[in-house]
């Protein structure tokens, strides 16, 4: 099928650099290992049997994964997103076990909220 005039066109490519050191060494390294595996065959069967084109599949799937962090951020907000970095830097500023314990201590209160409005036995 051609894509429609004026579509943009991706070519999947497969990468196995270094991960690094940085912010996004996950990144980089989940990108490596899933490169191993052929997506198309995934949506080659799910258009098969839900009769959307695989392009349109390829798009929804890239929107939704895109969009996930600023879905994230509507989710949790702004000030939670802030109050979650906060919490990381403080304790990567000191540095030490316990820092990142009260971190951890901080998160996982956060967590319990976020929770709560779910599941009233979660403490």
């Amino acid at each position: 099928m051609a894509a429609a005039p004026g579509a943009p066109t991706v070519r999947l490519e497969r990468w196995d650099g270094p991960a690094g050191s940085d912010a996004f060494a996950g990144l980089r390294a989940d990108v490596a290992a899933y490169g191993h595996l052929d997506p198309l065959v995934t949506l080659q069967g799910l258009s098969a049997a839900s009769g959307l084109p695989v392009g349109a599949l390829v798009r929804y799937v890239l929107a939704r994964w895109a969009s996930g962090g600023s879905e994230g951020v509507l989710e949790l907000g702004v000030s939670g997103v802030d109050h979650l970095a906060r919490l990381v830097a403080t304790a990567e500023e000191v540095g030490d076990d316990a820092a990142r314990l009260a971190a951890y201590e901080g998160m996982r209160e956060v967590v319990a909220w976020l929770r709560a409005g779910l599941d009233p036995d979660v403490s």
